[in-house]
């Protein structure tokens, strides 16, 4: 989706209020006219690592769109065991669920790798709604896009082994950081695709011998991009046919 000059801009080309530079691609694909009427209630925030946004079954207050840094949609059990269903970077917005009209969060959202972003209260998204009609677009737009990335995640977690899964997370985790080291540990990958430890380590000791990646010590780096996307499972693919907000497919 174009501004109203029928070009898409670039990553610094809007700032917030406070002179922030602005990077989330949702905020740059906002006609200049509808983004002057939320700018005002865009709140620069950083992001650190593990931060906590959203917990399952709280309300939600805000919604976040990341310039940088990647978050995680975790669903958690009562017993506390924990599994990804989608991640959000500069390509997409945190707290949907309150922008299509739920008022409780129905995932985790935890930030994995740390950035900085734009905080939006939902009060006064829904005080202006209908002033800004593009964003609630964009917003139901991500909902189908966050609920494949849940399914596709599921059949993928229920039906390919260990090593297959976490070099598509791997993949999907690159795609939005854009660097290739990234600083995630054994327990933390376990977490994200709902295995344990030692499964983590003998798949990633796999993709080491078959020279993707290597790891020191609280970080993964991909040394050869296209042997991994060789050992990643369908799902990959799958999911990168839906990757970007609407009009920047």
């Amino acid at each position: 989706m174009p501004n109203e000059e029928g070009r898409i801009l670039l990553a610094g080309e809007r700032s917030s209020q406070d002179g922030k530079s602005i990077s989330n691609r949702v905020l740059l694909s906002l006609p200049d006219q509808e983004f002057e009427l939320w700018r005002p209630f865009l709140n620069f925030q950083v992001l650190p690592r593990h931060l906590s946004l959203h917990e399952p079954g709280s309300r939600q207050e805000s919604v976040f769109f990341p310039n940088s840094g990647l978050i995680s949609l975790v669903v958690a059990t009562k017993e506390g065991k924990t599994v990804e269903v989608g991640v959000v970077g500069s390509e997409g917005l945190v707290g949907i669920a309150a922008l299509v009209g739920l008022t409780r969060s129905p995932h985790r959202a935890i930030v994995q790798i740390e950035g900085d972003g734009l905080r939006l209260s939902v009060d006064d998204y829904r005080s202006r709604l209908s002033s800004g009609p593009h964003l609630q677009h964009i917003a139901s737009f991500h909902a189908v896009i966050q609920g494949t990335q849940a399914a596709q995640s599921a059949a993928c977690n229920r039906f390919h082994p260990v090593e297959q899964r976490l070099a598509r997370w791997l993949l999907v985790m690159q795609d939005r950081v854009d660097n290739s080291c990234l600083h995630v540990t054994h327990d933390f990958l376990a977490s994200m695709l709902g295995t344990d430890r030692p499964s983590i380590s003998l798949a990633a000791g796999i993709l080491q011998k078959k020279g993707t990646i290597e790891y020191p010590r609280g970080a993964v780096r991909i040394i050869n991009r296209k042997r991994l996307e060789a050992t990643a499972c369908e799902c990959y693919a799958v999911m990168q046919q839906f990757n970007g907000p609407i009009g920047l497919r």
